[in-house]
């Protein structure tokens, strides 16, 4: 039997915004297409992400004048995989790391992104997503207490 990959439940179709971009326009693309999380691109080369707490946290909660660059709120620190990442290897790096969604690289370019979501949906992956799904609620849980 073939082990599903990440190429087989991965989002392909990505909303990404590039350093261009500001932080007003991140949050009208997010409410727009209902995501919380944004790829920013260089061509199609992933340089860093945005979600929606990094426009809060990052943007909003530092009330800078005008519209913040894209620049200044990005994550750096991107944990990615490969399309051909086997979906229980992306359920343990998500739980381990405690992150929702996972860009999909290929030669640095971005290719795609498999979200908590992709695994829930795949009944043989339910367990992963469950499990994942636990470890990252745990860790949001104890930090707001």
């Amino acid at each position: 039997m073939n082990q599903k990959t990440v190429r087989d439940i991965m989002s392909k179709d990505c909303v990404t915004v590039t350093l261009k971009d500001n932080v007003y326009e991140v949050a009208v693309a997010m409410a727009k297409q209902d995501i919380g999380f944004v790829p920013v691109v260089e061509g199609k080369q992933l340089i860093g992400v945005i979600t929606d707490r990094d426009l809060v946290v990052r943007g909003y909660a530092e009330k800078n004048e005008g519209s913040s660059k894209v620049e200044k709120v990005m994550s750096r620190d991107v944990t990615t995989v490969t399309p051909d990442t086997s979906v229980e290897e992306a359920a343990k790096l998500m739980a381990k790391k405690q992150i929702r969604r996972l860009p999909v690289v290929e030669n640095g370019n971005l290719v795609g992104v498999v979200a908590i979501g992709d695994l829930a949906v795949r009944d043989k992956f339910e367990n992963e997503a469950g499990e994942a799904l636990g470890k990252i609620s745990e860790k949001e849980f104890s930090s707001v207490q």
